[in-house]
């Protein structure tokens, strides 16, 4: 599929949600202490749940967790600005990052200072982020980082940013039905 100019100025790459970043900094600070018990959590999960959230709640609801950018990285998809706001936030004494072996590889862990606040959210957004949590629980950066490799991160390339718009694209191969089914509509409108 070739994405046009005309077509990326009609995606949506970051929403001027109130409080984006923010947002971005307390669900750092919320799931670094949910999943603190988890051995495989690392920076790499949490830029996992993180995209998965967001892109996920996109899809369901039309709006986002955080609202803020992504874009495609080595190991999958991650929040565009992740590395300074965690800087500032360690610089302001919210965030420690732990830096432990984990299996003979460096593993950096976000662990809170301070407990998150969460009225800057809706109670399905903290929902959608328990959500991932749970489906990614005691999985290692490798089996997250291929989950998160699908067609939406294939399509760009290293430090591209992804649109929103990608949550709707299906990695499933098409079967024949849908290729019918398709072909009804095709016929059907006059497509």
């Amino acid at each position: 599929m070739l994405i046009t100019e005309d077509i990326l100025k009609k995606m949506t790459f970051k929403f001027d949600a109130p409080y984006g970043e923010d947002r971005l900094k307390e669900l750092i600070l919320y799931i670094g202490d949910k999943c603190k018990e988890d051995p495989a959590f690392g920076a790499t999960k949490l830029n996992k749940i993180l995209y998965f959230a967001d892109f996920i709640s996109f899809s369901r609801y039309g709006d986002p967790v955080t609202g803020v950018e992504y874009m495609r990285l080595g190991q999958g998809p991650a929040p565009k600005h992740l590395l300074p706001i965690s800087r500032q936030m360690q610089a302001d004494k919210e965030l420690f990052i732990e830096k432990r072996d984990y299996f003979g590889r460096d593993q950096l862990r976000a662990i809170p200072m301070r407990e998150a606040n969460l009225n800057l959210f809706k109670p399905r957004d903290i929902a959608m982020v328990d959500e991932q949590i749970a489906a990614l629980w005691g999985e290692n950066a490798d089996r997250v980082s291929e989950r998160s490799h699908g067609i939406a991160w294939k399509m760009f390339e290293d430090k591209e940013s992804i649109p929103y718009e990608a949550s709707y694209l299906s990695n499933s191969l098409r079967t024949n039905e849908d290729v019918d089914w398709a072909q009804e509509l095709i016929t059907k409108y006059g497509w």
